[in-house]
């Protein structure tokens, strides 16, 4: 069995470094002359992305997307027609990009990642995930394989090290992802574009931030895990949102920016408001219902401040990720806050 494999893997392989050696070959010159304006991407060119430098010879016209989000970035830069599979499907697509995004191959099982050879089948020229636990030898193989065969890659900086807190994770960073993710796929143009739509969309919401003598304490609510409660700590985009709104997260002082907490120090901690995250992967207690029901039910949770008053705020589950919907996180945030009274 394991020689099976091995063989099928090497060969998935050669075949993969011999469609990017084409790719360079027939897209190389046309990538440099893409655009026409000032702003318009040279090829090649390197750059450094969590630590590794990674050079870009072209701009990808097969690209592989880890997961959902990152595929949702893509589509909203204008080149969702190139991406040739994705996975790690959380949540409802949203309306607006739901019939580009259909279009697109799914490569992995419902609510898990993309295996390597399933990868490799697509022979992509270029694969960009969100989260690191993506690029592993276990899951769809990691960064270095890929780029001695030829194939650049990208990972969200809000994830270098799976879960760890990011030293200055905020909205400046995030929309300066849009910027090189545009750079990377030669629409830089509409990198540009898409962080100044959404610089406006955060302002705009911080103006219309009710007033209060004293700060709510907020859960930032994920998902379980075997029971036990995913919650936003510090370093992440929930923390940066917190402090933009004026609300305090409770569990700002974990180790981790999505930390495994108890509900015994939920309860000790005892938040004003639950900020819920609706999934729809299919794990238990995933959807924002389930989440409530949990709530209300637990002798524990039930008692709650902000569950005994029914105080939810519900966010789509990639909102509060380095996502497309991570801005639309701030005007949903803060009406939900306004409307608690």
């Amino acid at each position: 069995m394991k020689t099976k494999m091995i063989t099928r893997s090497v060969t998935a392989l050669a075949v993969l470094a011999v469609a990017g050696c084409a790719t360079d070959q027939s897209t190389g010159d046309r990538g440099q002359d893409a655009k026409s304006g000032k702003n318009a991407t040279a090829y090649p060119f390197t750059m450094k992305n969590c630590g590794t430098d990674v050079t870009y010879k072209a701009a990808p016209k097969k690209i592989v997307t880890l997961d959902q989000t990152a595929a949702e970035i893509l589509i909203h830069l204008g080149v969702g027609e190139r991406i040739v599979g994705s996975g790690y499907e959380v949540a409802k697509t949203p309306d607006a990009i739901a019939e580009q995004y259909e279009k697109i191959p799914i490569l992995s099982a419902p609510g898990q990642e993309i295996k390597h050879e399933k990868l490799l089948e697509a022979q992509p020229d270029f694969v960009y995930g969100s989260f690191a636990s993506m690029f592993t030898k276990e899951q769809s193989g990691d960064r270095k394989e890929l780029h001695e065969l030829g194939v650049p890659t990208y990972l969200s900086e809000f994830d270098c090290n799976y879960h760890e807190s990011v030293a200055g994770a905020d909205y400046d960073m995030l929309f300066e992802e849009f910027r090189r993710l545009g750079k990377i796929v030669g629409e830089p143009e509409a990198g540009e574009k898409l962080a100044t739509e959404q610089r406006a969309m955060v302002d705009k919401a911080l103006d219309n931030v009710k007033k209060r003598d004293k700060p709510l304490k907020v859960m930032w609510f994920y998902s379980t895990y075997e029971g036990t409660p995913w919650a936003a700590g510090p370093g992440g985009l929930p923390q940066h949102i917190s402090e933009l709104v004026g609300v305090e997260n409770i569990f700002a002082d974990a180790k981790t920016k999505w930390a495994e907490v108890s509900w015994d120090e939920a309860a000790a901690r005892n938040p004003d408001v639950i900020i819920l995250a609706d999934l729809t992967r299919g794990e238990p207690n995933d959807t924002a219902a389930e989440k409530i029901e949990l709530l209300t039910k637990d002798p524990l949770t039930s008692k709650l401040d902000a569950v005994k008053n029914k105080r939810f705020i519900t966010l789509p589950g990639p909102h509060m990720d380095p996502s497309y919907g991570a801005a639309s996180a701030v005007p949903e945030l803060v009406d939900g806050l306004n409307k608690l009274g």
